[in-house]
């Protein structure tokens, strides 16, 4: 067995969920057993990115002991049309 965390962040909190499973598992399998999906119904594995350690992965990428999922919202304002805030004064 192996220990593997799997981490959701929604915009005020952040969810870090232990989770034991077998070698050579998958990131679908370690994220289903961890629950996350019955308690954020939210999540869509179809259309929102996962990733290992900050790195975008594959659902079906096996995992090793002591791996970080990561499961990311959807970006919900495009940055390219977002205005840029002014650099904050020195002294404020």
């Amino acid at each position: 067995m192996m220990q593997v965390s799997v981490v959701y962040a929604e915009t005020d909190r952040q969810h870090w969920l232990p989770v034991q499973v077998h070698e050579g598992c998958s990131v679908a399998e370690a994220i289903r057993r961890s629950g996350i999906l019955e308690r954020y119904p939210q999540i869509d594995l179809e259309t929102q990115k996962v990733g290992v350690f900050g790195k975008f992965t594959k659902l079906d990428a096996a995992l090793n002991n002591g791996d970080r999922v990561e499961i990311y919202r959807p970006i919900v304002a495009d940055p390219k049309t977002v205005k840029r805030r002014p650099p904050a004064a020195a002294d404020e």
